[in-house]
């Protein structure tokens, strides 16, 4: 079953940047060297846009490596949390305040919008991807980046879990996405997650579910375990 979306714990989570910045902090490349956020921002950049959203943009890195890309494109980071909003701002890149099931921006308005590991977040996925729609002019690139069920499954299952099922992962996004997009193509990439020690590993756990994290039996030195992202590109 997919795990249902809780606004007020994801409001929670995401009120400071700490627990974003240990989650991305243990992620590395694959092995074959490729990494998920340069493959989205490589698709942006194909497209030579004019103008670029990103929903749910975080701390506005992927925001910041777009603009610095793509000098000749406006680009507008959006969030509902007001510190990620001010992080992205000072990092030089215009963001405001927004809900992507309800943009307040005009029909047709950009050439390239972006979720990058959001949609699993959204209330009302169906509607957010009618927005989105609905933003971007007519064939216009949509560039959506999420997680599989196996991503850290190992982790969670050796704390006495289960995987992490959503509403928006490598499984169900393609289906999702063609509800409201002609054409979507997918690049599967095996991310890894690093830890130098269990300390490590029980943080990571920690800023999504504590009580998993405190039945994570006690381990020697590093552990990897797989990732498994997904970059869907729709249109």
């Amino acid at each position: 079953m997919d795990q249902m979306v809780d606004a007020a714990e994801v409001a929670r989570q995401y009120r400071t940047e700490s627990r974003l910045d240990t989650r991305r902090s243990v992620w590395r490349d694959s092995a074959d060297g490729r990494n998920p956020q340069d493959a989205a921002a490589q698709a942006v950049a194909g497209e030579a846009p004019g103008s670029v959203l990103e929903v749910g943009c975080g701390t506005g890195v992927f925001a910041a490596q777009v603009m610095q890309e793509n000098p000749q494109a406006v680009v507008l980071a959006t969030d509902r949390s007001p510190r990620f909003v001010e992080l992205t701002t000072a990092r030089g890149v215009r963001a405001q305040p927004a809900d992507v099931q309800q943009l307040p921006f005009g029909d047709a308005q950009f050439d390239v919008v972006a979720a990058l590991w959001m949609l699993y977040h959204v209330p009302d996925l169906h509607r957010g991807l009618a927005e989105v729609r609905r933003v971007l002019r007519p064939g216009g690139l949509f560039v959506a980046v999420t997680n599989g069920d196996a991503h850290a499954a190992g982790l969670r299952v050796d704390a006495g879990g289960a995987p992490l099922v959503t509403g928006f992962s490598s499984e169900n996004g393609a289906e999702a996405l063609e509800q409201h997009f002609e054409r979507v193509t997918r690049e599967d990439i095996a991310t890894r997650a690093v830890f130098p020690d269990h300390a490590a590993a029980v943080a990571y756990l920690a800023t999504t579910d504590e009580g998993l994290a405190a039945g994570l039996p006690s381990f020697e030195g590093p552990r990897e375990y797989a990732g498994a992202t997904t970059v869907f590109l729709a249109r």
